[in-house]
């Protein structure tokens, strides 16, 4: 069996990484934040976090299409009643 390449997600300014290999998300908040920097992403054999410009809501969404998953935001609106308008 062929394994394909995992996809690349960006991070921001340039940063990409392996979506399979990113294991947290943290959101930055108060005085961290700001200047680009949104969210730490912990990356699989890299010891310090990544800085990304993106959110943290923005690479989840990416990093669950890169690996054929839908986003959390996805399956709660399938489950939930459809908008009335």
């Amino acid at each position: 069996m062929t394994r394909g390449a995992t996809p690349m997600i960006p991070l921001g300014y340039g940063k990409f990484v392996r979506a399979d290999r990113v294991f947290a998300l943290v959101p930055l908040e108060g005085s961290e934040r700001g200047e680009g920097r949104r969210t730490l992403v912990h990356v699989d054999g890299i010891d310090e976090p990544i800085v990304a410009s993106r959110s943290e809501h923005a690479i989840a969404r990416e990093i669950a299409s890169a690996l054929g998953q839908r986003s959390a935001a996805a399956r709660d609106a399938a489950r939930g009643q459809e908008a009335l308008f």
